[in-house]
């Protein structure tokens, strides 16, 4: 899989992204001294020697903030982690369910599938009486971030020695990313263990993106839920734009496989069959546009509150981080569906079902709640039990259970 992926990959893939993003509205867009996270997830078809036409942006994300602890909602009907990686993701999974959709309804067209070279998904063989897709052959999943995840990735990198945060950073003690560091349970003694995310002058219940990007690595980027169509898809490359303080000796792509990579080798001798201990390659971005960049000080720097959500298959939305509802909800009407974001849990369990049963239920009752159809994936949960069961996962947060009870609202 080394074969292709030049030193320029790098460059290549935040080219892409930056375009892609550029090529968006401004709306949900750092204004003024704002700045902001980006992420996103790409393709490529093979070769990646083909170079920048043989890679497209599928999916993007940005922001920096999370829901606070307090505002968790147990209908399932908000986004509780803004950062741009797991919004990214999220707009990933929305992706896939689109490829699904397009494949239940060319499956019985084997002709036109096969001069379909838009799929990104193909059936697998290896799933015999079970309807199950993987990435096509010689297609490859890549991820690129503006900075370094929070959590681990950030915490033990040299650049966070350099910062002295001050707490009127994060606007209001709000729940920020800014300078690609979290509030960590001992802030001043970086381990390799779980951290969480920082709140609004409270705490939150979501882990930070080093720890969730860990465990995409073992578990695949797809969920539960998709785990029921989908084989594990597993990140190939894994891009970070570089910083405008990053020391001189100071190697990146050391680092993240450290962080990313070296952190779920105790794993290896825990794996099921449909998983891997997944080894992607690490490259190095150019610095990126201003608006991601990250000053040392508060003066300097105020963090966008807003994440956009951006798929290539029709998703375009911005969310209020703080809320985790689409920008422009009031107060009065945050209960209404229409403020939902299309990559909340909600929407996710209406496309899970109608791709299940062809038709978007009234009820989900006779189904079961999202926490039972995620538990229908019985590989993937008990994978995923021994993945946070293992140091240094093993300190895992976990909501409570009744906030994934939920039915269809």
């Amino acid at each position: 899989m080394e074969e292709g992926f030049s030193g320029e990959w790098g460059e290549i893939v935040s080219e892409k992204v930056v375009s892609a993003y550029n090529s968006l509205p401004k709306k949900g867009k750092p204004q003024g001294r704002e700045v902001t996270v980006l992420s996103a997830f790409l393709v490529s078809s093979a070769p990646p020697s083909q170079g920048e036409e043989a890679v497209e942006v599928i999916a993007l994300g940005t922001g920096t903030k999370c829901v606070s602890r307090s505002l968790l909602s147990p209908r399932g009907d908000i986004v509780n982690d803004s950062h741009a990686e797991v919004v990214a993701r999220r707009s990933l999974m929305r992706f896939f369910y689109s490829e699904i959709e397009r494949m239940q309804g060319t499956r019985n067209e084997a002709k036109r599938q096969r001069h379909d070279n838009t799929q990104t998904l193909e059936l697998d063989p290896s799933s015999p009486g079970v309807v199950k897709y993987k990435l096509r052959s010689g297609c490859h999943l890549h991820l690129y971030i503006s900075q370094l995840p929070c959590g681990y990735a950030s915490t033990t990198s040299p650049l966070y020695a350099l910062k002295k945060i001050p707490s009127s950073l994060s606007d209001n003690g709000s729940d920020s990313c800014a300078l690609g560091t979290s509030v960590v349970q001992d802030i001043g003694n970086a381990t390799d263990v779980v951290q969480r995310k920082p709140g609004r002058g409270e705490t939150t219940l979501s882990v930070s993106c080093s720890d969730k990007i860990a465990r995409w690595n073992v578990l695949g980027v797809q969920g539960a839920l998709l785990c029921q169509f989908l084989q594990p898809m597993y990140i190939s490359t894994i891009t970070v734009g570089q910083s405008l303080h990053s020391p001189v000796n100071f190697s990146l792509t050391d680092h993240l496989r450290r962080s990313l990579y070296e952190r779920i080798l105790p794993l290896s001798d825990e794996l099921l069959p449909s998983f891997r201990v997944n080894k992607p390659l690490f490259f190095v971005a150019p610095v990126p546009p201003s608006e991601f960049q990250h000053s040392e000080t508060a003066q300097a720097t105020l963090t966008c509150g807003y994440s956009l959500c951006w798929n290539r298959s029709g998703l375009h939305e911005v969310i209020l981080g703080t809320t985790g509802r689409k920008q422009g909800t009031s107060a009065k009407g945050a209960l209404y569906p229409s403020t939902q974001s299309s990559i909340c849990k909600q929407r996710f369990l209406e496309l899970f079902l109608k791709e299940i049963y062809g038709h978007e239920s009234e009820s989900s009752k006779s189904k079961g709640s999202y926490r039972e159809l995620k538990d229908k994936a019985t590989e993937y949960s008990l994978m995923s039990k021994k993945f946070k069961g293992k140091y240094p996962f093993n300190n895992w947060l976990t909501k409570p259970l009744s906030y994934e009870d939920f039915l269809i609202n």
